[in-house]
C-alpha cells in the first residue's frame, strides 16, 4: 500500500521541488520510503512522485518509480497473483531484479500491453510513462479498491491517490463545483466520477485512460464493469453446487489476502460478514488469526460484545476498545485533512480508530465490505420493491390526483400539523416523487438513496440551483437489466460502496499507515455471485442467504443471527453533548454568510430543530453533511 502522485507539463516550467511537496503532502501513505523523478520528453516533462509503506519484498529493491526499459511505473496497490504471473513471465523469458509485484506489472505491460490488468488479482491504481509512445497511462482495479484522482487544466495534468497532492502543485486552481456540492448534499459523498474541485475527476472502476502527450488528448476505455457481469445468463446450477463453489472461491479470495511479508490482522465486526472472512480463515490457519474491533457504550450502537463472543468461539487473539466522545472529538478535527472532499458517513469515526487500534500489532487488516452489496443485504432493497409495488398498484389517474393536491400545498399542511413525526418534510416530499410512476431505479436512487431532496438542496444553496450533474444511476446500461434486485446491486457496486465505503475505508487505514484489504471484492466473487439466481442471494425470508449459509458452517447461527447494526456511530447523541461546540463554531451565522454559498436561515432551522427536539424529527445526517462540509471548506478553501 502507497501513495502514488505526479504531473504533467506542457509548458515545461515545473521542477521536480514541487514534485517532492506532492509525494511529502501524503506521507502518512508510505512512510518507510519516498521517490521523486522528472522525466524530459519532446512534448513536456512527466512527473512521477511514489510514498512506500513496505508489504511485499521488504528490500530497496522495491524502490519507486521503477523502471523496466522505456516504461516506468508508480504503483499502489498488490497484486494477489504475482507470483503466478512472474513465473509466467520466466518461462516467457522475462529475468526479475527483485520479488516485487510492481517489477512484475511492467513485465507484464512489456508482454501483453494493456491485457495485462485482465491478468491481475488484487487492488491497484498504477501510472505508466512510455517513453517510446510518449504515452502516461493510469489504470484502476475493478472494483476501485484503490484511489486515483486527476486534473485537466490548460498545460497542466496532474494524478493522485488523494487531492491533497493538488494543492502543492503551482498550477492547480481550487474552485469548487458546485454540481458536485450538490451531489454531495444528496448523497454524503461525491459520486463518481466527479470531484468536489472543478476540473479534477476520479478515474473509474475498471478504467485506463491514455493520455498522448503529443496530441494532449485523454482517452478513456473501461476494460471491465460490474454491469457486464450482471447481463450475463443466469447459471444453470444447484443451490448446494453454488454454495460449495462459492465457499472455494471465499478461501481463495480470503488466503490471497494474507500474504504479505508483515503482520496481518482482521477488523471483526460480529456481523456476517466479517464472521464470514475470520471464520474460513481461522479453519485453514494452524495460527490465531488477530481481530480487532470497536464498541460504544451508548445503547444500540455497540457491536463489540457479538465480535467477542465470535472471536472466542473462533479462538482468535481479539482486541477491542470502547470509544468515548472525547476520542470523537480529537478525530473529527483531523477528517477534513484525510478525506480530502466532504465527506458524510461518520461511520469513518471508529473506522479510524479501529486502524488506530489495528496498527499497534499489524500493518495489513481485512475488512469484509461488500457482503450487502454482493448478497442483497441491505434493507433498503425490500423497501424500494414493496414501495415501488404498491404505488404502481394505485391507477395513473389517481397517482395524477394525489401528485395534484401535493403541489396544492398538502405536503406544508401535514407537517405542519405533525411536527414532531421523524423526517416529515423529507418524507413527503419522497412519496410527491413516487407519485411520479418512474422507473424502480429513480425510485431507489432518490427515495432511499438521497437525503437532501432536490426541493431541499434548492433552497439551501444560497446561489442559483447548479445543473444536475450524470452520475452512474443516470446510466442506461443499469436500466438494462431486467431483474429489479440485480439493477439496484450493481448500482450500489458502482455508487455507494465504491465512493462511500471503499473511500472510507482508504482513508481511514492510511492515515495510520495500515495497509486495508478487501477480500470480498475479489473481482471473481462478484462475477460469480452476479450470475447466481437471485434467490440464492434473497430468497424472500433471508437476506444474504448463500452467505449466511456458509458462514454457519464456522460460526453457529446464534451468535451471528441478529438485527443489522452497521458501523454507525451516536452522532445524533453526541451533537448535543460534547460535539456541540464544534457545531456551533462551524454553523455560526457568520461564518456561513461569508462562505456566501448556504442559505443561513435553512441551516439554522436544521439546527434549531435538532437542538430543541427531544424526538429527533430531524434527519441528523443531513446536519452533518453540513457540518463535515463546513470544516472541509475551513481546512481547504481558506
Amino acid at each position: 500500500m502507497c501513495g502514488i502522485t505526479g504531473f504533467i507539463d506542457y509548458s515545461n516550467r515545473v521542477s521536480v521541488d514541487a514534485l517532492t511537496a506532492m509525494t511529502n503532502a501524503f506521507s502518512h501513505r508510505g512512510p518507510d520510503d519516498s521517490g521523486n523523478e522528472v522525466f524530459t520528453t519532446p512534448y513536456g516533462r512527466v512527473g512521477l512522485g511514489h510514498r512506500r509503506l513496505s508489504i511485499l519484498d521488504l528490500s530497496p529493491a522495491g524502490h519507486q518509480p521503477m523502471r523496466f526499459e522505456h516504461l516506468h511505473i508508480i504503483f499502489n496497490g498488490e497484486i494477489y497473483n504475482f507470483n503466478a504471473i512472474r513465473d509466467e513471465l520466466i518461462a516467457l523469458g522475462h529475468t526479475f531484479k527483485s520479488h516485487s509485484d510492481t517489477e512484475m506489472i511492467l513485465h507484464a505491460y512489456q508482454q501483453w500491453g494493456e491485457g495485462c490488468v485482465d491478468r491481475f488479482i488484487g487492488m491497484f491504481a498504477f501510472v505508466l510513462l512510455d517513453t517510446d509512445a510518449n504515452e502516461v497511462l493510469l489504470f484502476r482495479d475493478r472494483a476501485g479498491v484503490k484511489p486515483l484522482y486527476y486534473y485537466v487544466d490548460g498545460d497542466t495534468v496532474l494524478f493522485a491517490s488523494e487531492l491533497k497532492t493538488f494543492h502543492k502543485h503551482p498550477s492547480f486552481r481550487k474552485e469548487i463545483n458546485l454540481g458536485a456540492l450538490k451531489l454531495y448534499l444528496n448523497y454524503g459523498y461525491v459520486p463518481s466520477p466527479h470531484c468536489i474541485f472543478k476540473n479534477a475527476f476520479k478515474v473509474p472502476p475498471g478504467a485506463r485512460l491514455k493520455i498522448n502527450l503529443k496530441e494532449r488528448t485523454v482517452q478513456e476505455r473501461i476494460y471491465w464493469n460490474a454491469i457486464d457481469q450482471y447481463n450475463k445468463p443466469k447459471l444453470a446450477i444447484s443451490y448446494e453446487d453454488a454454495k460449495e463453489e462459492l465457499r472455494g472461491l471465499f478461501v481463495s479470495a480470503f488466503q490471497y489476502r494474507m500474504v504479505a511479508d508483515v503482520p496481518v490482522g482482521i477488523f471483526l465486526s460480529g456481523g456476517y460478514d466479517s464472521s464470514a472472512v475470520a471464520g474460513i480463515l481461522q479453519k485453514h490457519s494452524s495460527q490465531k488469526l488477530k481481530t480487532f474491533t470497536i464498541g460504544f457504550h451508548e445503547k444500540g450502537f455497540d457491536e463489540a460484545v457479538h465480535a467477542r463472543t465470535v472471536a472466542q468461539h473462533l479462538g482468535t487473539d481479539h482486541t477491542e476498545h470502547y470509544c468515548s466522545v472525547d476520542e470523537a472529538l480529537n478525530i473529527i478535527p483531523t477528517l477534513p485533512f484525510f478525506f480530502d472532499e466532504p465527506f458524510g458517513d461518520s461511520s469513518a469515526i471508529p473506522t479510524m480508530l479501529v486502524s488506530k487500534l489495528a496498527r499497534k500489532d499489524v500493518t495489513v487488516a481485512l475488512s469484509a465490505d461488500a457482503g450487502d452489496e454482493v448478497f442483497a443485504g441491505y434493507g433498503r432493497y425490500r423497501t424500494n420493491l414493496a414501495l415501488y409495488g404498491k404505488f404502481q398498484s394505485i391507477p395513473a389517474p389517481g397517482r395524477a390526483v394525489l401528485r395534484g393536491l401535493s403541489a396544492a400545498g398538502v405536503k406544508t399542511r401535514i407537517s405542519k400539523l405533525l411536527p414532531g413525526v421523524y423526517n416529515l418534510e423529507t418524507r413527503l416530499e419522497k412519496i410527491y416523487a413516487l407519485l411520479s410512476g418512474a422507473q424502480t431505479m429513480v425510485h431507489y436512487n432518490k427515495i432511499l438513496q438521497q437525503y437532501f431532496t432536490e426541493l431541499h438542496v434548492g433552497r439551501l444553496l444560497r446561489q442559483a440551483n447548479p445543473a444536475s450533474l450524470p452520475t452512474y444511476f443516470d446510466e442506461a446500461p443499469v436500466a438494462s437489466l431486467n431483474d429489479d434486485m440485480s439493477m439496484m446491486l450493481a448500482t450500489d457496486y458502482r455508487t455507494f460502496m465504491l465512493d462511500d465505503i471503499l473511500t472510507k475505508v482508504d482513508r481511514a487505514t492510511m492515515s495510520v499507515s495500515l495497509e486495508g484489504r478487501e477480500p470480498l471484492l475479489d473481482h471473481r466473487i462478484l462475477e460469480f455471485a452476479a450470475r447466481l439466481p437471485t434467490s440464492f442471494k434473497d430468497d424472500g425470508i433471508a437476506p444474504k442467504r448463500i452467505l449466511k449459509d456458509i458462514v454457519h458452517d464456522y460460526v453457529p447461527k446464534a451468535l451471528v443471527d441478529r438485527p443489522k447494526m452497521g458501523f454507525g456511530v451516536p452522532v445524533e447523541l453526541w451533537l448535543k453533548e460534547g460535539l456541540k461546540p464544534l457545531m456551533e463554531q462551524y454553523l455560526d451565522p457568520d461564518l456561513i454568510k461569508r462562505q456566501g454559498l448556504f442559505e443561513v436561515s435553512e441551516v439554522q432551522h436544521l439546527k434549531a430543530q435538532y437542538l430543541n427536539s427531544d424526538t429527533l424529527n430531524v434527519n441528523i445526517n443531513k446536519l452533518w453533511f453540513i457540518l463535515m462540509f463546513q470544516m472541509w471548506y475551513e481546512k481547504w478553501m481558506n
